[in-house]
């Protein structure tokens, strides 16, 4: 990397980890500025405001410990625009500004399948998803989930014995979640790849799942729950997963079991129904000649044109049009919709008419920024101002 290449990176950072700037206000203030040095000589100066919520950069230190710290531990870090970016990733509107990586970041870049589903999974939805990962691995296909208990560990585990995997986990590299997986995060690294938008030192909270799992569902071609219970984070996954243009997968459970229920209403509403690998791999585009139904260059999500296998899934909520090009037009109808009152997140992206992708991903930055607050039961309340 030369001196030049490196300050660009340096510069990409210094922005992405400047309080109040999530990916979609990254983007538009690169293409107002020109470069991400120049967003910052802007923001240092007081010259240009985004949100009231935006904080003064990221000091040059603070990243440049980041970079040598990341580079210590065998780390590397990827920054949209650079090569090396996972190219799925970088066709998403809100794709991450920065990755951080351990492993094989090639990986990345592979054709890849997403396998999420319960932390308390069945016995037999575990030995589901060790067996579809392992057989994909056979047939060149790698697995991505996000390390989680369950069926998450188990597709890890299962891609590991024929191939590789991917783990895209919510905190930092140095804070393995959960704890006792440490050692197949370790072996995940060693083989293939564990990725996150967090900096090091982030113990993994509540509002850094939904950023994982849109790792999760961007780097897949397609999605497959195994064992999701209503209102399940599995269910967000596969939600975003759809708002990105990708297939989506159910495996069929007993309607006994509740923790089936979210993925058997996948399936009555269109997803295509999986009972081994070949189910799923032959709906799968072959990426590697069809590059142009991805492209390197960021593209709002498309809902309307989902996989035909999930336009009842499409239909059954209201329509979806296309997610604006200005950020700023996304924040203003969501915050317009926020009350002091909780209100379901499900109610809110309806309203908001905007993609499911799009509104969480707003919700987060406003989160971090602590404009609001996630509720259980999927409930979101704005926060009164200090006094």
């Amino acid at each position: 990397m030369t001196p030049a290449d490196a300050e660009t990176v340096l510069a990409c950072l210094r922005l992405a980890r400047t309080d109040g700037i999530g990916p979609v206000s990254y983007r538009r203030l690169i293409q107002t500025h020109g470069s991400a040095q120049s967003a910052l000589d802007m923001l240092e100066r007081g010259a240009t405001r985004i949100s009231r919520t935006v904080g003064m950069p990221c000091p040059r230190a603070d990243a440049l410990h980041e970079i040598e710290r990341l580079h210590a531990m065998g780390g590397h870090l990827l920054v949209h625009g650079q090569p090396g970016y996972p190219p799925l990733l970088a066709s998403l509107h809100d794709a991450p500004p920065v990755l951080s990586v351990l492993g094989d970041c090639a990986l990345l870049a592979s054709r890849m399948v997403a396998i999420v589903g319960g932390r308390n999974a069945s016995s037999g939805g575990m030995r589901m998803a060790e067996s579809l990962a392992a057989l994909l691995a056979a047939q060149g296909v790698d697995t991505v989930s996000g390390l989680a208990r369950g069926i998450d560990a188990a597709a890890h585990r299962g891609a590991m014995t024929a191939g590789r995997t991917v783990a895209a986990i919510a905190g930092g590299l140095d804070c393995p979640y959960p704890p006792e997986h440490h050692t197949l995060q370790d072996e995940i690294a060693r083989t293939g790849a564990v990725v996150t938008e967090a900096p090091l030192g982030t113990v993994p909270q509540a509002r850094h799942f939904p950023r994982r799992n849109r790792l999760i569902a961007g780097l897949g071609l397609g999605c497959v729950v195994i064992e999701a219970a209503p209102r399940s984070g599995s269910l967000i996954t596969a939600r975003m997963a759809l708002d990105y243009d990708r297939i989506i997968f159910a495996v069929p459970g007993s309607p006994l079991d509740p923790r089936c229920r979210g993925s058997n209403d996948l399936l009555r509403q269109g997803a295509i129904l999986t009972e081994n690998e070949r189910d799923i791999l032959r709906e799968l585009p072959e990426f590697m000649e069809e590059r142009s139904l991805f492209p390197l260059h960021p593209q709002p999500s498309r809902p309307a044109s989902a996989p035909p296998a999930m336009q009842g899934a499409v239909a059954q909520a209201a329509p979806v049009p296309p997610t604006p090009a200005k950020g700023e037009d996304i924040h203003e109808r969501v915050e317009g919709f926020l009350s002091f009152t909780p209100s379901p997140v499900d109610d809110l992206v309806r309203r908001c008419q905007f993609s499911t992708a799009a509104v969480l991903t707003v919700l987060s930055e406003m989160e971090i920024a602590g404009t609001i607050e996630f509720l259980p039961g999927d409930m979101v309340v704005r926060r009164p101002p200090p006094a």
